[in-house]
């Protein structure tokens, strides 16, 4: 599912593998080229926040789908680990760029719990991506635009879907 970390000492670990999903930019990139034209936000801010709804759906799905798994809090830990590491890098990198001291972590961190929050209040409990696209438009400026909230309910539902997939495979292959 993409690029390896070199901090990991096993860079086929399941932590790994889906932190290299969670970072990879490709499928941002093809929603942002699908994003309409006629979208009324700011485009830097959706690719943006689409790199963060990302980053926290692998980790919510995660939660998820292992729900009563025993390899549930291990394989949280080691990806929650991972994406720190990252964020702290990544956090480094730009105040050095910009002279500004940005917490990416903590981005990560308030944003899940916003979304969190959003889906506890929500009436649509069963279908999360419902709940998740107004929040993800109105986290990028403009709850009330439709193709915002269409690119954040799609993003969702395709990690959801491919984290799923992969933790499928995992069990299937563990013997």
């Amino acid at each position: 599912m993409g690029k390896k970390d070199p901090h990991t000492a096993d860079p086929e670990s399941p932590a790994v593998v889906l932190f290299d999903y969670a970072v990879d930019r490709q499928d941002v990139k093809w929603l942002m080229n699908q994003l309409h034209v006629e979208a009324e936000v700011n485009r830097h801010t959706v690719e943006y926040e689409l790199q963060i709804l990302k980053i926290i759906s692998v980790g919510w799905s995660i939660a998820y789908h292992l729900e009563n798994a025993p390899a549930r809090q291990p394989l949280l830990e080691a990806f929650w680990n991972a994406v720190r590491a990252y964020a702290q890098s990544l956090s480094q990198t730009t105040e050095l760029m910009i002279g500004q001291d940005i917490d990416y972590f903590q981005t990560l961190r308030d944003r899940l719990d916003t979304y969190l929050a959003t889906m506890s209040a929500s009436s649509e409990k069963n279908d999360p991506a419902a709940v998740i696209g107004p929040a993800f438009a109105a986290n990028c400026g403009n709850a009330d635009d439709l193709f915002t909230r269409m690119a954040g309910a799609k993003m969702f539902m395709s990690v959801v879907r491919r984290v799923k997939t992969y933790l499928d495979h995992l069990a299937e292959s563990t013997p």
